[in-house]
């Protein structure tokens, strides 16, 4: 149902997103650089839950409606590309406010089944990943291969995957070097001025790429 080079494709694109420092991440690593690496992989747990149930609900809210006109699928790669470049810049602007709020700790170590469920909340609610799922997704949607729904469930259920082992090494990293990080804010900005950049040249490029179709 689903090509070598639509996976090809979509698999090199999600390593973008995933990697880029988003809600998720940062969450993550705050978790980690606070309480350690075993808080930081509950909560990678419980937000790649998350993840996989919003595409989920993305995939059948829209696969009727993309299999069905192309306008929809453009306009909504035009909507979700210019969200991208707002998070970017909000992420930008914001950078120095977020790296010190990411060295914060709660007043005691929050238990397994609170991380989870924080970690779920942010995954389920995290606005890179809705709009990855409702503008990226369908560019990568072959009409011709079948049924439009599936293609997306599929996609999601990929996407999740990744998260959770990219996300989980970055709460590892976080959870091992939780003192180097927090011992400077000037690394944490670095990281959210890398994640503000890329998320503005991916809204872009998603734009582009909608305007030419």
């Amino acid at each position: 149902m689903i090509s070598t080079d639509q996976l090809t494709a979509f698999f090199v694109a999600s390593i973008v997103i995933i990697m880029v420092p988003g809600p998720s991440v940062l969450f993550t690593l705050a978790r980690g650089v606070a309480w350690g690496r075993s808080v930081a992989v509950l909560t990678v747990l419980g937000n790649s839950i998350g993840t996989l149930i919003l595409s989920i609900v993305v995939a059948l809210g829209l696969g009727p409606l993309i299999s069905h006109s192309l306008a929809f699928s453009i306009a909504l790669q035009l909507a979700g590309g210019s969200y991208l470049l707002w998070l970017g810049y909000h992420a930008l602007k914001h950078r120095h406010e977020h790296a010190q709020a990411m060295t914060q700790r709660e007043a005691s170590r929050p238990r397994a089944l609170q991380i989870v469920r924080q970690g779920f909340t942010v995954g389920v609610l995290n606005p890179k990943s809705l709009v990855f799922f409702a503008a990226v997704f369908p560019h990568f949607v072959d009409r011709t291969k079948g049924n439009v729904t599936i293609q997306l469930l599929i996609f999601g259920v990929i996407f999740s995957i990744m998260a959770f082992f990219s996300d989980g090494t970055w709460g590892f990293i976080a959870g091992t070097a939780r003192e180097w990080l927090s011992g400077s804010a000037t690394r944490l900005v670095v990281l959210r001025t890398i994640g503000g950049c890329v998320m503005v040249t991916l809204g872009a490029l998603i734009i582009a790429s909608a305007v030419s179709a």
